[in-house]
Formats: C-alpha cells, sequence, structure tokens
C-alpha cells in the first residue's frame, strides 16, 4: 500500500514538473500551448526563432514612435483648400528615413538597374531615370542643372528631383532587396553575386518562396525537417530580414514632420511611462519655435531654419547675409532637424506620399493607421496551388485580388481590388476628370514645401496633389519601413506589472 502511494506521489511529482518546465521554458524552445520542443528534429522539426531581441533598424532609417495626435490643418486656410479639417487618428510605429533620398543614392540604383538588366531589357533602365528637364523653364537659364544636377559630384548630397511617385515607389522595392540581399551576405548565408542579371536577381520574396538559389556562403541554415536536405534558405520566421521600404502614408509624414514627442511635458523613461497629453498643438515642424529663423545667441542667430521662398524673386537673402544659403535644392543634411531628428521636413522639396488624394478624405478615413489608395494583391499561383514561375526580370508575379477571394467575407469594407476611389464611390459626390476636377485616382499627395514655395506651404497639416506620372524640379521623396512587433524600440508592447511587495 505503501508503495502505491509512493508511486502515485512520484507520478504527481513528475507531472508537476512537467508543467513547471513548460512554464519556465515558455518561449524559450519549448510550446507553452502543447508542449512539445521546438527545433527538435525528433519531433519534426519546427522551427521558432530563440532569443529574438526584435527588429533591427534598417540602413538610413530613425525609429518614429508613433501614438494618437490631431491631424490636419493648424494655421488659416489661406487658399480657401477646405481640405484638411482636423482629425484625431492613430499611427503605428514605424522608421523613416532620416534625409530625403539624394542625387547619389538614385544613381548607384540606375546603376545597378543597368549591370542587370541594361543588356536585354534597356526600357527597364531608361523609364527609371529621372526627367532631368523638369528644370526647364521659359524664363528661367536653368540649362546647368538640366546638364549637371543629377550626375554631377556637386550635387551627390542634393534630393533626387524629376522622379514621379511610380519611380519612387521602384526605388523603394529595390532598395528593399538590397538591404535584404545585404543582411544574408554579411551572416555568410548568401555569397556576393555581383553578375547576376535578368531573372536570376535577388529580390526578398522569390528568395524567401524558393524562387532564387544563389550561392549558399559560409554558413548555412539548418533544416531541422527529419525529410529535408539538411539545409534551407533564410525565411522571415528567422528574424533576420527586414520588411520593405515604401512611401509614407500621409498620416505617417505628417506625425514625422511634427516630432510631436517633443511636446510631452514627460516623455516615457525606462524608469516612467511617461505623460498622456500634450501642453500644446503646434502648426510646425520645429516644436514651439514661432519663427523661422534660429533663436539660439550664437553666430547662427537668424539664419533660416529651412530652404524656402520668402516672397516673390527672394531665394535666399542678399549677399554677404546669406539667410538660408541656397537657391534652389540644398544638401540633405542641412538646416534644423526636428525632435525626431528627421531633416528637411519643412522645405528643400516636396515629398511623395503612398496615399491617393482626396479633399475629403481627413474626414472619412479610418482613425487607425489612415490610407487612401489600397489595392489589394496576391501571389499568382498554379492549379496545384504552388507559386507560379517568376517573371524575366526575377519578381514574383502578382494579380488583382478576385471574387473567388472575397467569397463568403461579408465582413469586409471592401468588394474589389481596387480602392483608390472608395470614398467619392460611396458618397455624395464623385469625381470627374477633366470636367469637376482634375482629381483622380492616379491624383497623389505631397507634402513638406519646397525651395521654391513660401512659408505656408512648410506647415506640416497642409494639403496639396501632384499627378503620379508628374514629374517637378521641387519634389522628391523619403522612405519609411513598417515596425513589426513592439510599438516601443526597447521594450515588448503592452503594459508589464510587477507584483507589488506586501509590508510586512
Amino acid at each position: 500500500m505503501k508503495r502505491a502511494i509512493f508511486g502515485i506521489s512520484l507520478l504527481s511529482v513528475g507531472f508537476a514538473t512537467v508543467l513547471t518546465s513548460c512554464s519556465s521554458n515558455k518561449g524559450r524552445g519549448v510550446s507553452e500551448k502543447t508542449g512539445w520542443n521546438y527545433n527538435d528534429s525528433r519531433l519534426g522539426g519546427f522551427t521558432a526563432a530563440q532569443n529574438y531581441k526584435g527588429m533591427q533598424t534598417g540602413p538610413g532609417l530613425v525609429f518614429i514612435e508613433g501614438g494618437s495626435f490631431t491631424m490636419g490643418q493648424t494655421d488659416e486656410d489661406l487658399y480657401y483648400t477646405r481640405n484638411n479639417t482636423p482629425r484625431r487618428v492613430t499611427v503605428s510605429s514605424f522608421y523613416m528615413d532620416e534625409t530625403e533620398v539624394a542625387n547619389v543614392h538614385y544613381r548607384e540604383y540606375i546603376y545597378w538597374l543597368q549591370r542587370a538588366y541594361g543588356a536585354d531589357y534597356p526600357d527597364v533602365v531608361d523609364e527609371a531615370k529621372p526627367d532631368e528637364t523638369v528644370w526647364r523653364s521659359a524664363l528661367s537659364y536653368n540649362e546647368p542643372y538640366v546638364q549637371y544636377y543629377f550626375n554631377h559630384a556637386s550635387y551627390d548630397q542634393y534630393p533626387v528631383v524629376g522622379v514621379t511617385w511610380m519611380q519612387a515607389n521602384d526605388y523603394a522595392k529595390w532598395r528593399s532587396d538590397r538591404v535584404n540581399e545585404q543582411i544574408l551576405m554579411k551572416n555568410g548565408l548568401l555569397k556576393k553575386n555581383p553578375n547576376q542579371v535578368n531573372e536570376d536577381v535577388f529580390t526578398s520574396e522569390t528568395y524567401v518562396n524558393g524562387q532564387y538559389l544563389g550561392a549558399t556562403g559560409r554558413s548555412k541554415q539548418r533544416d531541422l525537417d527529419p525529410t529535408g536536405s539538411g539545409s534551407r534558405a533564410t525565411n522571415y520566421a528567422d528574424g533576420m530580414l527586414l520588411p520593405n521600404y515604401r512611401l509614407p502614408t500621409e498620416a505617417e509624414w505628417e506625425f514625422a514632420a511634427l516630432g510631436a514627442i517633443a511636446n510631452n511635458p514627460s516623455a516615457r523613461t525606462k524608469r516612467s511611462r511617461g505623460e498622456e497629453a500634450f501642453t500644446d498643438r503646434q502648426s510646425n515642424t520645429w516644436g514651439d519655435i514661432r519663427s523661422v529663423r534660429y533663436q539660439e545667441k550664437n553666430a547662427q542667430k537668424g539664419e533660416m531654419l529651412a530652404n524656402f521662398k520668402r516672397r516673390s524673386g527672394d531665394y535666399m537673402g542678399v549677399t554677404g547675409g546669406l539667410n538660408d544659403n541656397a537657391d534652389g535644392p540644398a544638401d540633405v543634411h542641412k538646416y534644423l532637424p526636428n525632435a525626431n531628428g528627421l531633416y528637411n521636413m519643412a522645405g528643400n522639396v516636396n515629398e511623395w506620399c503612398l496615399d491617393v488624394y482626396r479633399a475629403t478624405s481627413l474626414q472619412d478615413f479610418a482613425g487607425r493607421r489612415p490610407y487612401v489608395g489600397n489595392e489589394f494583391t496576391k501571389t499568382k499561383r498554379e492549379s496545384d496551388y504552388t507559386i507560379s514561375e517568376k517573371d524575366s526580370l526575377g519578381r514574383l508575379v502578382v494579380a488583382d485580388i478576385d471574387s473567388t477571394d472575397l467569397a463568403g467575407q461579408y465582413n469586409r469594407d471592401y468588394k474589389k481590388a481596387d480602392n483608390r476611389g472608395v470614398l467619392e464611390n460611396e458618397g455624395q459626390y464623385r469625381y470627374d476628370y477633366g470636367k469637376q476636377s482634375l482629381v483622380n485616382n492616379d491624383s497623389r499627395v505631397i507634402k513638406g514645401g519646397s525651395w521654391d514655395d513660401n512659408y505656408y506651404w512648410l506647415s506640416p497639416g497642409t494639403r496639396r496633389f501632384q499627378q503620379s506620372n508628374q514629374p517637378t524640379s521641387t519634389t522628391g521623396f523619403r522612405c519609411v519601413m513598417d515596425r513589426l512587433g513592439s510599438t516601443i524600440l526597447d521594450a515588448p508592447s503592452g503594459n508589464q506589472f510587477r507584483a507589488s511587495k506586501k509590508r510586512k
């Protein structure tokens, strides 16, 4: 009898040990839901990232902690556009380029395209080049800019202009692939291959989907599948590859430009969570500074904080006392950065945003991660559900979603792939291009003001549009990247509480 009781006791202790083990190994190689080991070939080899420290910051980017803010008009509507009615929205945390994309960065892109596609697809290279003739004007002598602005070393760090919205998007996709390729090469998982051409070029999506093989480097990802080959390609679940670069949404751009974190009277630290209210609502990217001139009492006092036009014919002040020191675009690293550490969020060049422009979009769009312009696509698959073969340029083939993708999805707020015109299509009014308005589904938001604009357009809340296929000498761009996982850079999402010690 005693042996039986002793046996039951041991069984209880053993079961408790298993439970304790599951609890103590939470996130450390054992599933807290099944008790099965992760990364164990004896149990099938399901792989989960271990000791993952969170998403890394990509090249050129600055972390922008998200939050709720009032988007839209802060100054008097001098042009009576009535297109920026104030609206409270929430922006998720993300990363943004510290500076605008410069000429040297874009020339690097063109050079790569020439090597990869120039021999067989010269049209791809030609279509990516900026329009250098945007500098021409009937009443200005700008031929030196036409000839030298994009190509001369003197302008390497000046913002690239003459690019369309689509060209900016294509650059962002290319940059995403080069960054992930570099990550794999740096970690020894992929050998360098400067001679890749046509359909054999590296893209992130073809790599993770097994359509780009490449030469494995000195290191290998171990394939723990007992029926596998012993090694495998890196995938997103490993936590190494970064998400895509892209253009910012209008809400992201405006939020980042305001640098509103500086208005928090007691911002978050490791010891305190920070306040939930701002002291005031600013109208410019410099915070509480009410002047466009530098206020500190030093040799720079009175200099312009941004590159813009003071009045008609006055682009940089008078000789011997130039106030912004630029009569056209200037170096992307100059002028005063805002509280987020971003340069030229006011002036220098306007910047493309991802959004389709609608005069009433601030009144109608979502309160969280607002964006107008969704076009929903899917990776094309064959009848056996395998991914279709990549195209001649080495990219996965995509297609618009169709009725089969929406079958039974009665809770969706969209009924088709193209949702660029969703606001006016469901409302009382409808834009008719060339008749009632110049606004259409190819009209994209530009923000920030430029070297050729007056101060009014430097306010982050002002809005304008430009046709997506229309390049100008006053519009450039910068990229952003989604922050995956936690909303705070150095801590997990959610509030984590520690039990208070009871007083004796």
